[in-house]
C-alpha cells in the first residue's frame, strides 16, 4: 500500500492573514531539507501533503522532524471519501501494520467535509465495531495503545495510526536573519537552535586566534554549525581573525578587565557584520551569572557598544537545562571536545564581575582598536554550503 506524508502545521495555523506567508516559507524549507529527493508537495491552509517513493519515506520523515513549523508528521493512506472504501482501507492497514504489540485502540474521526453523511461519533462506532470483529484489540478511549485516525475531507479521506511529533515553532526565515556569535562551547549552539525555532534564519560569527587557538578549535565550531544547519540548510560561518586585536587587549588592559574589553570588541564587530549581512539582531549563548562576563553588570557594560537588539535565548536557563537541550540536538558531544577558543585562552584568574564603563573607556584609549577592528573585518573568511562538505572526520 502506498503511503503519503501528511504535515500538520501547528502554530502556523494561528496566523490568519499571514498564514500563506508562513506556509510558503515552510514549503521552501521542506524542499531545501529534502534536496536530492524526488518529491511532489501539495499544500492548503491546514495541511501539507508530500508524495515520495515509499522506499525513502522513513528517512524523509526523520529529516522532517528537524524542520521548524511542523507540529506533527503522519505517514498516512488516502482513499476516496465513502464509507465502504474507508472501512476496507482500515482493515487493510491493520492487517499490514505490526499491531501485535498493541492491546487497546481508539478511533478518532474528524469530519471536515460536512457533506459526508455519517457524523463523526457515529462513524467512530462503525469503525470501532469493525476493528473489534476483525482483531483482538479492545477499546480504550482514555489511554489507548493505538489510535486510528480518520480525517474526512472533500478531496479524499486520510487514515493513519499514531503521529510523529515535529519540532513546532515557526518556519526558519519568517522573522528575517540574525547573527549568532558562535563559539565552541555548549551554550551558543543551543541558543542558535532556539533562535531557529522562532523563525530566525542564522549567519554565524566565530572569533579565532591562531596560533593561540588551534585548527581543531575552528573545525569544532564548523562541525557545530553543520549540526545546527540540519535545522536550517542555509547557515554560513564567518571566521574572524582575532589574534592581533586580542594581543593588543592583553598588552594594554589590566588582566581583570581583559574578557570584558574583548567582549566589547566582539560586539562592535558583530554590529558591523550584522549591517553588512542584513541581519536584524545579534544572538548569543550568554546565560545570566554563569561566568564572570555574564553578570548583569558585565552585560550592561559590554552591551553599551551597540544599539542593535541582542537576543540571549538561554539567558535564564541553568546549565543542566542547556546541557539536556544540547544532548537532544546532538551538539553536546562536539561542544565538550577539549579544544580551547579565544574566550578561554586568555582567561584571567580573577576577572572583574562588577566593571565600570569609565574604566573600560580608559583602557580602550590605550590602543587603536578601530583600525584593528577594520583589519579583522577585512580579513574575514566565509564558509558557505556547509551541507556540501563532509565534516564527519574533521576532528
Amino acid at each position: 500500500m502506498e503511503k503519503i506524508i501528511l504535515i500538520k502545521y501547528g502554530e502556523l495555523s494561528t496566523k490568519k492573514g499571514n498564514r500563506n506567508l508562513f506556509i510558503n516559507l515552510l514549503d521552501r524549507n521542506v524542499k531545501k531539507i529534502l534536496k536530492g529527493y524526488e518529491i511532489v508537495i501539495k499544500k492548503d491552509r491546514v495541511r501539507m501533503y508530500i508524495m515520495i517513493d515509499n522506499k525513502y519515506i522513513d528517512e524523509v520523515a526523520y529529516k522532517l522532524k528537524k524542520v521548524f513549523g511542523i507540529q506533527s508528521i503522519v505517514l498516512c493512506y488516502k482513499v476516496n471519501t465513502n464509507s465502504e472504501d474507508i472501512q476496507n482501507k482500515v482493515l487493510d492497514i491493520l492487517k499490514n501494520e505490526n499491531i501485535d504489540q498493541f492491546k487497546t485502540f481508539k478511533i478518532i474521526t474528524k469530519r471536515a467535509f460536512k457533506e459526508f453523511p455519517i457524523p463523526s461519533m457515529e462513524f467512530n462506532n462503525i469503525i470501532g465495531g469493525l476493528v473489534l470483529r476483525n482483531t483482538s484489540l479492545k477499546v480504550d478511549v482514555h489511554n489507548p495503545d493505538l489510535k486510528v485516525n480518520i480525517e474526512i475531507r472533500s478531496d479524499g479521506t486520510f487514515i493513519y495510526l499514531n503521529e510523529i511529533e515535529g519540532n513546532g515553532g515557526y518556519p526558519v526565515g519568517v522573522q528575517g536573519k540574525g547573527l549568532l556569535m558562535l563559539s565552541g562551547g555548549i551554550d551558543s549552539p543551543v541558543a542558535g537552535y532556539l533562535a531557529l525555532k522562532r523563525g530566525i534564519d542564522l549567519e554565524c560569527l566565530y572569533f579565532e586566534s591562531p596560533p593561540h587557538t588551534s585548527i581543531m578549535a575552528k573545525n569544532k565550531v564548523i562541525k557545530l554549525a553543520n549540526i545546527i544547519n540540519e535545522y536550517s540548510g542555509s547557515i554560513k560561518v564567518h571566521v574572524v581573525p582575532f589574534t592581533n586585536l586580542q594581543e593588543e587587549i592583553y598588552k594594554n588592559v589590566d588582566g581583570s578587565y581583559v574578557i570584558t574589553i574583548m567582549r566589547r570588541m566582539m560586539y562592535r564587530m558583530a554590529e558591523r557584520m550584522l549591517k553588512k549581512l542584513n541581519c536584524k539582531v545579534i544572538i548569543n549563548g550568554e546565560s545570566v551569572g554563569q561566568v564572570s562576563s555574564q553578570t548583569l553588570d558585565n552585560m550592561i557594560v559590554i552591551n553599551e557598544v551597540t544599539n542593535v537588539p541582542v537576543i540571549r535565548p538561554v539567558a535564564c536557563m541553568d546549565k543542566l537545562e542547556i546541557i539536556r537541550l544540547a544532548e537532544k540536538i546532538n551538539t553536546y558531544e562536539t561542544s565538550i571536545l577539549p579544544y580551547e577558543d579565544c574566550c578561554t585562552i586568555f582567561l584571567p584568574k580573577h576577572p572583574v564581575i562588577n566593571p565600570t564603563l569609565s574604566k573600560c573607556l580608559e583602557y580602550e584609549k590605550r590602543f587603536d582598536y578601530e583600525s584593528l577592528i577594520s583589519e579583522c573585518i577585512n580579513n574575514i573568511e566565509t564558509i558557505s554550503d556547509l551541507n556540501d562538505n563532509d565534516f564527519e572526520n574533521v576532528l
